[in-house]
């Protein structure tokens, strides 16, 4: 065990050079058009995977229970991917990239053939306490080949286009009010211009997207009636151009539940998924919960199957068992 971990840090260490250029060059489109990455469908036309947030615990509290079911699941529905919706690694981000806590929290949990997938992983505000550039270094990418983080890009599947956001520096609170913490902002010289030039890019896209389905991920939550509730800078500055540019989801963690409310103005379904390890029971705002179709205040993740017709979501619980399972025919979605 301790000959292959020496082994994998070997080879993410080789060619010094050649992964510092890369990675400057990665910080240096930070502000420039979105990245973009190719994701095939299935010859069906079908596009399947799963959607798991706030998951980074060694192990811990249940963590380990529901990557299994996550393997078993994936391997049921053969999916073609998963996605993170951040606060990838607690309880501050990783220290850097040779951290262990990249192959503690997910290399040595996520071990499932199923699961031997790319993963889509956008970073969240645990994340930004620690080293947030390590999470992008295409060094753990040659540790775990699996791993994809950036502050935001887009999975293109020709089915869905997939936009992954960084919601983290929309909270005004984490700079002003940081409760102790220290965020990692290197990359960020200024909140404002950072967030006009990243919604900038977001409507460009979203507007130009051809895609049958549209889905926005980002760490923190639009709607939610759980601890953090809703994010309300990202409805003053996000929202507006979901509904304006007929996004049909928009997916994220940080509240550590499971959940699916609608929207009081358009058709975008709004998925909580951040119960990947730790979960809050019986923390929910009771004053919250119009349009709530689903909610749930334990651990588990949730899974979604696209066709050219239809859209399944689906959501498990720690012991694999089906919560809610919702479907949504792309024909009539602009009635639902």
């Amino acid at each position: 065990m301790g000959g292959d971990l020496c082994n994998r840090r070997s080879m993410a260490l080789a060619g010094g050079v050649r992964v510092v250029l890369v990675l400057a060059l990665a910080l240096a489109s930070v502000h420039a058009e979105l990245q973009r990455f190719e994701q095939a469908v299935n010859p069906d036309g079908s596009l399947s995977f799963l959607v798991v947030g706030d998951w980074g615990r060694r192990g811990d509290y249940n963590q380990s229970r529901v990557a299994l079911q996550m393997g078993r699941i994936g391997e049921k529905l053969d999916i073609d991917f998963v996605v993170s919706t951040g606060d990838n690694f607690y309880d501050n981000g990783l220290t850097g990239e040779l951290d262990h806590a990249f192959e503690e929290s997910f290399t040595n949990i996520y071990t499932a053939k199923s699961l031997q997938k790319q993963w889509y992983s956008v970073l969240g505000n645990h994340d930004y306490r620690g080293d947030a550039e390590a999470q992008m270094s295409p060094v753990l990418r040659r540790i775990d080949r699996r791993w994809l983080c950036l502050r935001s890009f887009i999975v293109n599947a020709e089915l869905v286009e997939i936009f992954f956001l960084d919601t983290t520096p929309f909270v005004k609170s984490y700079f002003t009010d940081s409760e102790g913490h220290t965020y990692d902002w290197r990359g960020i010289k200024s909140r404002k211009s950072y967030i006009a030039n990243l919604l900038k890019d977001v409507e460009s896209a979203v507007k130009a997207s051809t895609a049958k389905w549209k889905i926005v991920v980002g760490h923190h939550a639009i709607r939610s009636i759980s601890h953090h509730g809703d994010t309300q800078e990202l409805i003053k500055h996000l929202l507006p151009i979901l509904r304006a540019n007929s996004v049909d989801f928009y997916v994220n963690g940080h509240d550590h539940c499971l959940q699916r409310i609608g929207d009081t103005e358009s058709p975008i379904q709004f998925l909580t998924s951040g119960a990947g390890s730790k979960a809050w029971r019986g923390d929910v705002k009771e004053t919250n919960k119009g349009n709530v179709s689903f909610f749930y205040d334990g651990q588990g993740f949730m899974s979604v199957r696209l066709t050219q017709s239809n859209a399944e979501i689906v959501f498990y619980d720690v012991f694999g068992e089906v919560l809610h399972m919702w479907n949504a025919p792309k024909q009539h979605h602009s009635a639902i």
